[in-house]
């Protein structure tokens, strides 16, 4: 797949940014552009920031120097307050689904755009049988989570996070509960997903996966950030 070209805004824009916790540094001086149509693989062993530099991606931690944007918004004004904004621009994906347990998969989408602000009944319906299909659940909307293989529970949130179409997919360890073969699955439905609109920045333990499924493969490591050869999609 095609790098859109130079003058497309990024999606992500980092510019010598670090993150800490409780005094404590966890990354430094770390820059990233994103562009759309990418997929970004997030490599790294356990503790080396990886998921704490997606979490800086969507919000959850505030930056601590440096300056950054995603999907056009301004990460150094970001506050829990407004992150909803953020947010909405953004599908977030998790190693462990989180999918509201008591509510079918159907209606697990249907309150996230609920809370987004969608009203009208119909077009819910409609939204959340595009979703389903697209990551080939359309049958299954009436099931409960619990009656769902872990790979559906995925694709659950996959489908969840595509809801109001947001441009970057940002996914921590998405397959990292999920067996070999249905770990195949997930990933050939995330690639699908990449346009020339829309990337996914995916941290993995998965080494495998980047050479079954090529993409961009940035490393963290002691704090810091390397690219790695560039692989096209």
């Amino acid at each position: 797949m095609e790098t859109t070209s130079s003058h497309t805004e990024p999606l992500i824009q980092l510019d010598h940014i670090a993150v800490a916790q409780d005094e404590h540094w966890i990354i430094q001086d770390v820059n990233l552009t994103v562009h759309p149509g990418e997929f970004v693989y997030l490599i790294g062993q356990t503790g080396s920031g990886k998921s704490s530099l997606l979490k800086a991606l969507y919000g959850e931690i505030p930056l601590a120097s440096g300056t950054g944007r995603v999907c056009g918004h301004d990460l150094l004004k970001v506050t829990r307050h407004n992150v909803y904004n953020l947010r909405r621009d953004l599908g977030m994906v998790f190693q462990d689904f989180a999918l509201l347990p008591d509510r079918t998969a159907a209606e697990n989408l249907a309150f996230v755009l609920k809370a987004t602000g969608w009203s009208e009944q119909s077009a819910i319906d409609q939204r959340v049988q595009t979703c389903l299909d697209q990551v080939g659940l359309g049958t299954k909307g009436y099931k409960m989570p619990h009656a769902l293989s872990g790979g559906e529970q995925q694709r659950v949130a996959i489908a969840r996070a595509l809801l109001n179409e947001p441009p970057l997919i940002v996914a921590d360890e998405p397959t990292g509960n999920l067996d070999p073969n249905t770990t195949e699955g997930i990933l050939e439905l995330l690639h699908e997903l990449v346009r020339n609109d829309r990337s996914v920045i995916m941290a993995t333990h998965d080494h495998a996966a980047f050479e079954r499924h090529p993409g961009r493969v940035i490393r963290c490591a002691q704090g810091r950030i390397e690219q790695l050869d560039s692989l096209a999609v």
